[in-house]
């Protein structure tokens, strides 16, 4: 293809890019970060206040993947349609981004959960004490498999634009080129 789409690739890709790196960090660094507080009372403040910051970061991220798949997917729609393999691989990277989507969302609600129980006594931003009270701790467990959730989601839209990448290749367009020419030709006799 000739044809270049620069700019929706880009949104795509640093939009994911924010998404996966911006999760890795949190769950690494800001949920354990709060865990080296000393003051157990503090420490959700201390996550919550991390995530506060890095949440419209996030949502500009999310929003740039969002609009720049859309770009690419337009760009891109009779290969999707005709070249094999590739509207799996799609429809795979779409219920990826779609699972990646309601855990983040769902996350963002645990979030605001844990903000409203500032000054709990906790072990770190997503691990209990077992002074922490039942709600705090189930929100804070749920948050705990989201977080890694979200950068392995993410990690498998980025696994999935690689193999659309090697799709991209004239060895790998030829078979779709192929069949598309004999659907023609078939449909001429």
């Amino acid at each position: 293809m000739s044809e270049r789409n620069t700019v929706v690739r880009s949104l795509h890709d640093l939009g994911l890019a924010a998404w996966f790196g911006g999760s890795l960090a949190g769950a690494v660094g800001f949920n354990g970060a709060a865990a080296d507080v000393p003051d157990e009372k503090l420490r959700l403040r201390v996550a919550n206040a991390a995530w506060a910051r890095w949440t419209p970061v996030n949502l500009v991220g999310v929003g740039a993947h969002l609009i720049g798949g859309a770009g690419i997917l337009y760009a891109n729609r009779s290969r999707v349609a005709t070249q094999q393999g590739v509207g799996a691989s799609t429809v795979a990277k779409l219920a990826l981004t779609g699972a990646a989507l309601a855990v983040t969302a769902y996350s963002r609600v645990l979030g605001k959960k844990l903000e409203q129980a500032d000054g709990e006594p906790v072990q770190g931003g997503t691990d209990p004490l077992p002074s922490t009270s039942p709600e705090v701790a189930s929100a804070q467990k749920q948050l705990k498999v989201c977080q890694w959730l979200i950068p392995g989601l993410t990690g498998g839209i980025e696994v999935l634009n690689a193999l659309h990448g090697e799709q991209q290749r004239p060895v790998e367009q030829a078979p779709g080129i192929v069949a598309k020419s004999r659907q023609l030709v078939d449909s001429l006799t």
